[in-house]
């Protein structure tokens, strides 16, 4: 597969949404990749000063999360100015692409979109709508910087047709291996390797399932109710129909608790949502603790979203997709539906240990996400 990539400078300076401080990048650039004529990326590459990178760094702009970042090459210098790659999120390719077929069209729009005298809840000009790539600095000895797991397993790769199993797992497992080789002690490495090498092969299967396109996991003009029925049905889950309203109601078990789970189609809008709800209501004393806790939680989530009833008390995590014009597959459901009941089961603790009072709310989400 050969891609072809076109570029385009920005003729301005290039604004930003980030809550209520904008970032200001200058000198980016945009490019478009082609594959077999049909736009499978865009990528915004800019420069900033290193007391501007501080800032992104600190506040985990372009999903800069510590997580992600490969070993870094060397120390940045206090007076060069540093490059930043990022990725748009394949989700809002297709948003970008209804208003621009071109690199120098795609620029001029995400400019006209910063330029707006009130502030536009579009999602492409959002910080938190790109992936940062890389990160380099041009010094007189070479180049230092590091690379991010999105370097490694690209999410337009993934979002592919044509993506195989063994491109993604071995990136995941070079990313890992250059982590932990940099952060792990020597007498530690051998054991890691191996047992990296070994998660190659459990991810090939995983994706090998995901990105397969057979008659037993398709739901081409099955309705979306049909085709969620289907899944939790091959997937072995046990629910019961609610047909009036189009929903299953399930029950889920993870390591933390066990709670409610509601998979819901909605045809019309031909839209499919799945929800976990939380075993514990929160007493009304305990809701604006809750209520900061989920706030904090929410803050840079991708996959999907907690949401909290102040009047009932009601917790919940949602995720959703909307598929008009396409196919709701078997690949897709149980993205969803795992994404979703991973996060309930991993904030839980956190959960019940603000409502019994054990922890403040920013322990309780340190304890989390660390």
């Amino acid at each position: 597969m050969s891609n072809h990539i076109e570029n385009c400078p920005f003729s301005k300076e290039l604004t930003l949404n980030k809550s209520s401080n904008p970032l200001t990048i200058r000198t980016p650039s945009l490019s478009l990749t082609q594959q077999n004529n049909q736009i499978i990326e865009c990528r915004l590459t800019f420069h900033v000063t290193p007391e501007l990178y501080h800032r992104i760094d600190t506040e985990k702009l372009f999903n800069l999360k510590p997580e992600v970042k490969a070993p870094m090459s060397g120390d940045f210098l206090p007076s060069n100015q540093i490059q930043i790659e990022t990725t748009l999120q394949p989700d809002l390719l297709p948003q970008l692409l209804e208003n621009a077929s071109t690199a120098e069209e795609a620029a001029n729009y995400l400019l006209h979109l910063s330029q707006q005298p009130e502030p536009t809840t579009n999602k492409l000009i959002y910080t938190e709508s790109w992936l940062c790539l890389s990160v380099k600095q041009q010094q007189p000895n070479g180049e230092v910087g590091y690379n991010t797991f999105w370097n490694y397993v690209n999410p337009s790769t993934l979002n592919h047709p044509e993506a195989t199993s063994e491109e993604l797992s071995t990136g995941i497992v070079n990313f890992f291996k250059e982590w932990t080789q940099a952060n792990l002690a020597e007498a530690t490495q051998n054991a890691t390797s191996e047992f990296l090498e070994g998660i190659s092969s459990v991810f090939k299967e995983l994706v090998d399932e995901t990105f397969s396109e057979t008659e037993d996991n398709t739901t081409a003009n099955q309705s979306i109710f049909t085709a969620i029925t289907n899944f939790f049905e091959s997937d072995e889950w046990q629910f019961v129909k609610i047909p009036e309203i189009s929903t299953l109601r399930l029950l889920f078990r993870g390591e933390n608790g066990q709670w409610t789970c509601y998979a819901k189609a909605r045809e019309q809008k031909q839209q499919f949502v799945f929800y976990s709800v939380s075993p514990i209501n929160v007493p009304e004393n305990k809701r604006l603790p809750i209520t900061e806790f989920i706030t904090r939680a929410n803050y840079g989530m991708i996959m999907g979203n907690f949401e909290f009833d102040f009047t009932t008390g009601e917790i919940r995590y949602k995720t959703s997709i909307d598929v008009e014009g396409d196919n709701l597959s078997f690949a897709l459901i149980k993205q969803m539906v795992y994404a979703n009941v991973m996060m309930m089961d991993e904030y839980l603790p956190g959960i019940m240990a603000v409502i019994e009072g054990e922890v403040e709310v920013k322990e309780a989400i340190l304890r989390i996400e660390g």
